[in-house]
């Protein structure tokens, strides 16, 4: 029953949603040409042979399920779809990159509207699917049951809020997760409670975000920012949300009275933010201030560039509430010094797995973060020691992408 009224109450909604997506466009949200695809209309041929469809929220599921598609046959194409553009964006670069292009194609993924699911689905004909994390789309999913394509949920994670949601609709938590055909969580935690809300043919757990390679980098281009930075002292805020940044600029302040020459980096999570935040700005081509001071780099996909250059790091949308936290596994892999604040939902294990090893800090606000990074300058051995830690730490499940790779294939046919 709630099944059917959710599938009638977002059929209703169709024409509010068209609205909805009109508007995002008007915000950057949404590529006005391709707001066709969110309704499931799509010209684009269906490659010939096995499909294998694969959905992925956004940059952080996108970027961790790229080995898994790297190491599924060459017989196998596949189909990539995620939410957002910047996720579009980074895979525009990502896939040649890796030689992935030749078989993976992005497109957006249709709003969980019953129509537009339809549509998609009969477009695109997949022989097998499979979900990234915690996307979990009721239209979608019943869409795929009717047409007998069996699918998989990858990287799974099911956070004690979520598991707390989902059990107060046992039935419907049942229909939605017995309905995968195998299931691959990140944790033994997140396993547990899958299996309490119905899921079946649980893999063994492993987090995808631990087999993947770091991140690739320009070399010519790091060349370039290290001249512009040359010997000034200089640490790195990343992928920072909405009102972290005037806390990262109120740290910055306290670091710069003792440091001249103080260059404070900022990527802020989403790029076409960085307008908003003043400073220097690197996609408008400026460098970082002469006397030093704040930089934007607001640009896309030079993570890898900057947390090669700064072996001091503070991973954002965990200082302020409700955050998550996004991927300290990324610079704890190319050998940086990690802080983080306490909101981490999203990251619990790798949190847990960095600060164990002694790899990673938490802090609780600027004056923290302040007094940490200052630490790190002050004392260069243990900066070193914990970017060591951290790479160790950051180092395992080399195998999984592989065997996920393998049962999808088996799941497609292949």
């Amino acid at each position: 029953m709630l099944r059917a009224l959710y599938a009638a109450a977002t059929t209703l909604a169709a024409p509010v949603l068209r609205v909805y997506l009109r508007r995002r466009a008007g915000r950057d949200k949404e590529i006005a040409e391709r707001l066709p695809e969110r309704e499931g209309i799509d010209a684009t041929p269906r490659p010939s042979g096995k499909l294998l469809w694969v959905h992925a929220a956004s940059m952080g599921e996108s970027i961790s399920v790229l080995p898994v598609l790297a190491a599924l046959p060459d017989t196998v194409a596949v189909l990539l779809t995620t939410g957002t553009v910047t996720s579009a964006a980074l895979l525009a670069t990502r896939l040649p990159q890796l030689g992935l292009d030749r078989r993976v194609q992005h497109r957006f993924v249709p709003l969980d509207v019953p129509a537009w699911a339809a549509r998609f689905l009969d477009h695109w004909r997949p022989d097998a699917a499979a979900f990234v994390e915690s996307e979990i789309w009721p239209n979608l999913l019943a869409a795929c049951a009717r047409r007998d394509i069996k699918v998989m949920l990858v990287n799974a994670r099911m956070s004690e809020k979520s598991f707390a949601n989902w059990r107060r609709v046992p039935t419907t938590a049942r229909a939605v997760f017995g309905g995968f055909a195998t299931v691959q969580p990140q944790s033994h935690d997140d396993a547990e409670r899958l299996a309490a809300l119905g899921a079946r043919n649980l893999m063994p757990a492993g987090n995808l975000k631990f087999a993947a390679s770091p991140l690739p980098v320009d070399q010519d281009a790091l060349m370039q920012v290290d001249a512009m930075l040359g010997d000034r002292p200089v640490w790195l805020a990343a992928s920072t949300h909405d009102g972290e940044e005037a806390l990262i600029a109120d740290a910055h302040a306290k670091l710069a009275a003792t440091r001249p020459g103080l260059v404070t980096i900022i990527v802020p999570r989403h790029p076409e933010r960085g307008a908003a935040l003043g400073g220097s700005r690197r996609s408008l081509g400026e460098g970082p201030p002469a006397g030093g001071g704040i930089w934007i780099a607001d640009t896309m996909g030079e993570l890898g560039l900057f947390y090669r250059r700064c072996p001091i790091v503070f991973v954002g949308k965990s200082l302020i509430a409700p955050g998550g936290g996004q991927n300290p596994l990324e610079p704890a892999r190319l050998g940086c010094a990690v802080a983080m604040g306490f909101y981490d939902a999203n990251f619990i294990e790798a949190v847990r797995i960095l600060r164990d090893a002694g790899a990673l800090h938490q802090v609780g606000n600027a004056a923290e973060l302040a007094a940490w990074v200052g630490l790190m300058f002050d004392h260069p051995a243990q900066r070193a020691a914990m970017g060591q830690a951290g790479m160790a730490a950051a180092a395992g499940a080399t195998d999984l992408p592989a065997r996920i790779a393998a049962t999808l294939a088996g799941l497609a046919g292949a």
